[in-house]
């Protein structure tokens, strides 16, 4: 019974030496923060199932195919019993331009986590070569990475790991930090010790749902994605609504207004990765500059970059709206007439819109 004892104990230790350890190899690699939890999420799938019942996500038929497995993680990866949840920042320098960008209606706004690298391969290689690290400590280590490319409910679990709260626009919010970071996770077999799960500090602020131009924010945590704009300019391909268009203004890739508002982010710290650095081609933009480009020099101007996922079609689609909104005049018409004959009907459709504000 000692010797058990003993042996218990000194697994223990060193399951929180190596836990310690974890943290300190995700900050040598990048990550500005990382939390440990458990795979209960049984007071999150109630949310998440209810938000599917209402159809809040739209043509994102994949969110209700996965059913479970995205609140279970042992569905999607059997013998999971932790989740190491990781931060990674990404405020760009000219994050304070974002407004001034947005009140010029002749600029492209385009997100600003979507400005530099795809961060999908970048945060993706970095937990690898975690994983390859804790490989190396433990003994019957098996994991899983997942950079929001998977059904995970990654702010849940991140929330659970102390990373930050799910706030009322349904992004994660540090108290430190603000809200301009990525989230990655490790699926793992070992009983690594849990952190302390975050608590919410949202009170009685409504900005973010006050100021969405879409009203998305249906209700504080409740996001009907069909009304997003960031839904409608990325995850949509067919015709965006008609009742959507003028509000987007001249967001033509994501949206941050919500962000934007939240006073949390005053504690905002720009990212230290060279990766997360804006392309100048990128940067604010004319509309009519991006919306000049051919498919291949769209292909060409996007390599490495969140936005060549949407493909040409949505994006000549997103500026024809953008420009339909922005100040009257013949270049931005002639720029439409010409681009109208070889477009496809959706886009044509788009820019017929975008053309009756001439008639």
């Amino acid at each position: 019974m000692i010797r058990a004892m003993t042996s218990n104990v000194k697994i223990q230790s060193n399951l929180q030496r190596v836990s310690r350890q974890i943290k300190q190899w995700a900050t040598e690699l990048g990550f500005n923060q990382a939390g440990i939890t458990d795979t209960s999420l049984h007071a999150h799938e109630p949310h998440f199932l209810e938000w599917l019942d209402k159809g809040f996500n739209g043509e994102m038929e994949y969110m209700q195919r996965h059913g479970t497995k995205r609140s279970r993680p042992a569905e999607l990866v059997p013998g999971t019993i932790r989740v190491i949840s990781v931060r990674m920042d990404y405020m760009p320098h000219d994050m304070q331009q974002a407004e001034v960008a947005l009140e010029d209606s002749n600029i492209a706004y385009i997100s600003r986590y979507a400005l530099g690298k795809d961060y999908h391969k970048l945060i993706r290689k970095r937990l690898a070569t975690l994983s390859d690290r804790i490989n190396n400590e433990l003994v019957g280590y098996q994991y899983r990475a997942f950079t929001d490319s998977a059904p995970v409910l990654e702010k849940a679990l991140a929330e659970k790991a102390g990373l930050g709260w799910i706030g009322k626009h349904s992004n994660l919010l540090n108290s430190k930090v603000g809200s301009y970071f990525f989230l990655g996770e490790i699926y793992t077999n070992i009983p690594l010790p849990i952190d302390t799960p975050a608590t919410n500090h949202c009170g009685s602020c409504n900005a973010c749902i006050d100021v969405c131009p879409t009203q998305a924010i249906v209700a504080p945590y409740q996001v009907d994605a069909r009304r997003c704009i960031s839904y409608l300019t990325i995850e949509l391909r067919t015709s965006i609504p008609v009742e959507f268009r003028t509000a987007m203004g001249n967001r033509i890739y994501g949206c941050d207004d919500c962000q934007l508002v939240c006073p949390w982010n005053k504690f905002a710290q720009l990212t230290t990765e060279p990766g997360f650095s804006p392309r100048e081609d990128l940067t604010d933009a004319e509309l009519l500059s991006l919306f000049e480009w051919d498919e291949q020099e769209f292909l060409k101007r996007t390599e490495g970059n969140a936005i060549r996922r949407i493909g040409y079609e949505s994006w000549q689609r997103n500026i024809a709206v953008a420009l339909g909104n922005s100040k009257k005049n013949e270049k931005i018409k002639t720029a439409l007439l010409n681009k109208r004959e070889q477009s496809t009907a959706m886009v044509k459709e788009h820019i017929d819109w975008a053309l009756g504000h001439y008639s």
